[in-house]
């Protein structure tokens, strides 16, 4: 079966996910983490792309963008793949792939789901049983929106914005929405969004989606429900 085309689409929010090879580490010390931080950085300056959230797991990393343009989010993650690859086989004196293929990505509908994904993404060292709160993880946007930090990466959404009138407002409920947690419904959503690469939203969002595009943006399958893909957070 031919492989489904990347869903991208300019102004839409975009959750993307980029694993490891074999689930084997991308980052063996802080340099490492900071590296690709500022090559996603650099990328997202140059082709039009708004860094909504981001964490850097061990051996994947999540991000939460918006692209100016239809080519700005495959420009910028070839541009980050190629460029964080070769550092660290140079690094460690290694050669082959690092990546587990292609970075996978999805729409998600702004209203029902952005807040949703941006603590999904802060949540993940909690999951991964790395850190017990979020703000004590350094490899996240989490910090930048409790302000503990001014993330210059961070670009946040206008939804962000209407958190509270005010920065400290906003921190404090940012901070209250990420601690109380989402849903195992919300959380499998978003994972199986995001590995499948179907859109994240409800039927008129779908409808609105697939006006806009040749490529399908729903998974239909009459009698019988979608097969799960394992989720690797």
């Amino acid at each position: 079966m031919a492989r489904l085309p990347r869903l991208t689409l300019p102004g839409y929010p975009h959750h993307v996910l980029l694993r490891g090879n074999n689930r084997q580490p991308i980052f063996l010390a802080g340099a490492d983490y900071q590296f690709l931080l500022d090559l996603i950085e650099e990328a997202a300056r140059k082709f039009g792309v708004a860094v909504h959230a981001y964490v850097l797991m061990s051996n994947h990393f999540h991000l939460l963008l918006t692209p100016e343009s239809a080519d700005s989010l495959p420009r910028m993650m070839q541009a980050v793949g190629r460029r964080y690859v070769r550092y660290f086989n140079d690094s460690q004196r290694r050669s082959g792939t690092l990546w587990e293929g292609r970075y996978r990505s999805t729409l998600i509908q702004t209203d029902a789901y952005l807040l949703a994904c941006m603590a999904y993404i802060d949540l993940n060292p909690v999951r991964a049983a790395m850190v017990q709160d979020a703000r004590d993880y350094p490899w996240s946007s989490h910090g930048h929106y409790i302000g503990l930090r001014n993330d210059k990466l961070v670009s946040p959404h206008p939804l962000y914005w209407t958190l509270a009138n005010t920065p400290f407002g906003r921190e404090v409920a940012y901070a209250d929405m990420v601690n109380a947690g989402i849903s195992g419904a919300l959380r499998e959503t978003l994972t199986q969004s995001v590995l499948s690469g179907w859109a994240a939203g409800d039927a008129d969002f779908v409808a609105d989606l697939q006006k806009r595009t040749s490529r399908r943006v729903a998974q239909t399958l009459p009698g019988r429900p979608p097969k799960k893909i394992l989720p690797t957070e």
